[in-house]
């Protein structure tokens, strides 16, 4: 298990994403994947409010999680995450929209606290010491335990905790931004910002969109609905490199190159638990034996000229 900062938060190396809940992996898939999870070790579960709306129009993510703690009774061994700012008639984070997003997160999720709450977005329009504040009340009610800051810039997330720090307001403890070994961009401000700071990153599509899990071949069609996005890594001088020098690594240690990939975002500096999602039980093996994997020094050098 791994600390979120220096919080009480003792969590899996491998965080659960399930935007995929109620879209393309429906209700009794998503128990299967939350089952399995809970049986390989894990305990760390992040969603949003959002997920997954944008193509269903429902915030079926969280009912999903929340009938299932209430089925397993298990919620106390959960380190619950969730996600405010980006569902539609909820977006941004001026006070009034984080008081009614949780509520409503409260309720679907079936529970009385959220451990760790995102502000999905930066939200430029409402000004910093009144998202805090709004948030800030929230812990002291009990209903939020921590608060994280998710596709924030590093002037922003600085500017944001300099505030807490000033007014004795909440203070975000983790971050969350994509991260993976062909989009290596967090190496830089950001991560200087949450290093300094004592910020945990707990990074998203640390698979590249499933790209690195080396299923997106030339000429292979693959049943998708990210299978566009994913694909387009293949024009790049970077995307063919990583997925050789991954199959090289995976077949060496007769694993899969997406546990090894997750293995590589794991021990890069901030990085708590990167997060990954899985539709189906089958997928979700390779993100447990990633918690498992412990890369040589020559392996990750090997990763890192590749993504150079």
């Amino acid at each position: 298990m791994r600390s979120i900062g220096t919080t009480a938060l003792s969590v899996f190396p491998i965080c659960l994403g399930t935007n995929v809940f109620g879209w393309t992996a429906d209700k009794e898939a998503s128990f299967a994947v939350l089952d399995a999870y809970v049986a390989g070790g894990g305990n760390f579960i992040d969603t949003a409010d959002v997920y997954p709306a944008w193509a269903t129009g429902e915030s079926t993510s969280e009912t999903i999680i929340g009938e299932w703690m209430v089925k397993r009774g298990n919620r106390d061994k959960i380190v619950l995450a969730t996600k405010v700012g980006m569902l539609q008639g909820l977006e941004g984070l001026a006070p009034r929209t984080i008081r009614t997003a949780v509520e409503n997160s409260l309720r679907r999720l079936r529970t009385d606290r959220i451990d760790l709450y995102w502000a999905h977005v930066d939200d430029q329009d409402t000004p910093l010491t009144e998202s805090l504040s709004a948030f800030d009340a929230l812990i002291r009610e009990g209903k939020v335990r921590y608060i994280g800051a998710s596709n924030y810039g590093a002037d922003r997330l600085a500017e944001a905790l300099r505030i807490s720090d000033e007014e004795g307001l909440a203070r975000y403890v983790a971050l969350q931004q994509p991260y993976n070994l062909v989009e290596r961009g967090y190496e830089g401000a950001l991560r200087e910002v949450a290093s300094r700071e004592g910020l945990s990153s707990t990074p998203y599509f640390g698979l590249a969109r499933g790209f690195l899990t080396g299923k997106y071949a030339p000429g292979v069609t693959v049943d998708s609905p990210r299978a566009g996005q994913a694909s387009e890594y293949l024009r790049t001088e970077r995307g063919p490199k990583v997925l050789d020098v991954l199959a090289k690594v995976a077949a060496e240690r007769g694993t899969e190159l997406a546990a090894v990939a997750l293995a590589w975002l794991a021990t890069q500096p901030t990085v708590t638990a990167p997060i990954a999602s899985a539709r189906n039980v089958t997928q979700l093996q390779a993100l447990l034996t990633a918690a498992s994997v412990t890369l040589g020094r020559d392996e990750l050098a090997l990763l890192d000229t590749a993504s150079a």
